[in-house]
C-alpha cells in the first residue's frame, strides 16, 4: 500500500491510497479522498478482504495512517503481518512505486479532475484497464488478472 497525491482542476489537492498484489501486480484499491486517515485503510483493506480474502502480509512504508492504531489493531486481529520498508527506502516496496508511476502516466497525468467524484471515477475506470488489458512484461506479457488466473487454475494460489 502507498499513497499518491494530485491536485484537482483547481489546485485543491486529492489523496489516493493505493493497494496492489506484489505477487500478481493486480490493483485490488483505490481510496481516493481530500484527506486519508488510518480508519480510511482500515476501511479499504476490510473491501479488499471481502472480495479476495486476507494477505499474509502487508509493505507499507513508516507514514502515519500505516503506524497506526487502527491498522496496527486490524492487523493483529487477522494474522496479518505488517511488513514496513526503512525509511527513505522507496525501493523497500518497488512493486507499488512501480504502479504508482504507470497510474501516475497513464491517468493522473492524462485527466483533468473537475472534482473528488470526477477523480473517483476516472481513476477507478483506469484500474480494470491496467489489471485486465495492460500486459506487464514481468508476468511473461500476461494481464495481472490473467496471471493470477492461470496460477489458481494451476492450484499455485
Amino acid at each position: 500500500m502507498d499513497f499518491v497525491a494530485d491536485p484537482l482542476f483547481n489546485g485543491q489537492k486529492i489523496r489516493a491510497l493505493t493497494v496492489v498484489d506484489n505477487f500478481s501486480r493486480e490493483s485490488l484499491a483505490i481510496t481516493v479522498d481530500f484527506a486519508l486517515k488510518a480508519a480510511d485503510v482500515v476501511a479499504t483493506m476490510r473491501h479488499v478482504q471481502a472480495l479476495r480474502g486476507l494477505p499474509q502480509r502487508i509493505r507499507v512504508d513508516n507514514g502515519s495512517e500505516f503506524i497506526s492504531v487502527a491498522l496496527d489493531q486490524w492487523a493483529y486481529a487477522h494474522g496479518v503481518t505488517l511488513d514496513f520498508s526503512r525509511p527513505g527506502k522507496p525501493t523497500d516496496n518497488a512493486f507499488i512505486e512501480s504502479f504508482n508511476g504507470s497510474q501516475r502516466d497513464e491517468c493522473l497525468n492524462v485527466h483533468w479532475f473537475l472534482s473528488l467524484d470526477d477523480a473517483r471515477d476516472k481513476i477507478e475506470r483506469w484500474r480494470p484497464d491496467y489489471n485486465e488489458f495492460r500486459p506487464h512484461s514481468s508476468l511473461g506479457d500476461l494481464t495481472p488478472s490473467e496471471f493470477r488466473l492461470a496460477h489458481l487454475e494451476a492450484g499455485n494460489l
